[in-house]
């Protein structure tokens, strides 16, 4: 029996025919899948890790004022409801909204008794006693903090001034200006509120 040859454009359109008829099934098989599997539970997002709290370096000191090394340590950090209930309302007034208690008015203006002066806010070591100096200003002065890590110094141009502010590092706590007409050795003045120091004898 003779076979007949199929023409180019027959086995065309005959692999047409056999791919549609593939292409078919393998929907009607995927459709099926999908009807039958069930649903994929939603992607699980993980809880956000809380931001570890901002670490500052500050210099340690003894009750006799001797330096314990520097430690790497959580900055402090409270809301203002918390630093009203610490504070008297001059020194939340001082040291956290930035004023200036009123000169001759602060307990340590002409304190000569031999400690360290520490932050009201968070006792970090300030100033020691050995260079406190009488400015015959109304506020107590040093010529020297008792480690230059330990205060921030930032410019401040309220009141129509230009002066550096000191700051506490460890809590931002304001403490007071510094100026440039204190005596030897640094030639500093550190002018400080009582309000925002805490007086601990030495031991």
């Amino acid at each position: 029996m003779p076979v007949k040859k199929v023409s180019a454009m027959g086995r065309r359109v005959f692999l047409s025919g056999v791919g549609a008829l593939t292409v078919a099934a393998l929907g009607r098989r995927l459709w099926a899948a999908t009807q039958s599997a069930p649903a994929p539970a939603p992607a699980q997002v993980p809880p956000p890790v809380p931001a570890s709290p901002k670490e500052v370096s500050i210099e340690k000191f003894s009750a006799a004022g001797k330096s314990e090394g520097v430690v790497n340590v959580p900055k402090v950090v409270k809301s203002e409801a918390e630093w009203r209930a610490q504070l008297s309302p001059l020194a939340y007034n001082v040291a956290r909204r930035e004023g200036t208690e009123p000169a001759f008015s602060g307990e340590y203006a002409s304190n000569h008794a031999d400690g360290i002066y520490r932050c009201v806010c968070c006792d970090t070591a300030l100033y020691d006693s050995k260079t406190k100096f009488e400015s015959g200003t109304g506020w107590p002065s040093f010529w020297a903090p008792i480690s230059r890590i330990n205060v921030v110094k930032s410019s401040d141009s309220s009141f129509g001034m230009q002066r550096d502010a000191i700051s506490c590092r460890l809590c931002d706590a304001h403490l007071g200006h510094v100026f440039d007409d204190g005596p030897r050795p640094t030639g500093l003045r550190y002018c400080m509120n009582s309000v925002s120091l805490h007086f601990v004898q030495r031991v």
